[in-house]
């Protein structure tokens, strides 16, 4: 039986995870949360609570949905979690490849914006040099 000192509520969640209730909802009927349901009430356990921060810490790094749910059904696989941390792992892998590919291609661009920039900036200098000479 889980103890009630370790029940939160919506609100209690809300201002613990910087998230608003529609996100906790959002997360409860895609079956990523189970909070206990007493009428209208929710009750979040210590299991919701370490499941909504891994859900939110696989968002802030771009993992889906749906790897956050595979990766979160690991954990009751009974390996100590070792499949769980190794699916991980995986998929931060193919994560971390392309959020370098895509700061790489950022690079790119912010070097020829710069370029484009200095050229634009330039012309009306010399624009402004020439109206002062006339």
């Amino acid at each position: 039986m889980t103890d009630t000192e370790d029940l939160m509520t919506i609100r209690a969640m809300c201002d613990a995870f910087q998230v608003t209730p529609r996100t906790l909802r959002f997360y409860e009927a895609k079956e990523l949360l189970f909070p206990i349901r007493e009428g209208q009430k929710r009750l979040f356990t210590r299991r919701d609570r370490a499941r909504l921060k891994l859900i939110l810490r696989g968002k802030r790094f771009g993992f889906s949905l749906e790897e956050i749910r595979q990766l979160l059904d690991l954990y009751d696989m009974g390996d100590q979690q070792q499949t769980q941390l190794t699916r991980t792992l995986e998929i931060a892998q193919d994560r971390l490849e392309t959020m370098e590919a895509q700061r790489a291609e950022l690079d790119v661009a912010i070097d020829e914006l710069k370029e484009q920039m200095e050229w634009v900036a330039n012309v009306i200098a010399s624009m402004k040099a020439r109206d002062a000479a006339e």
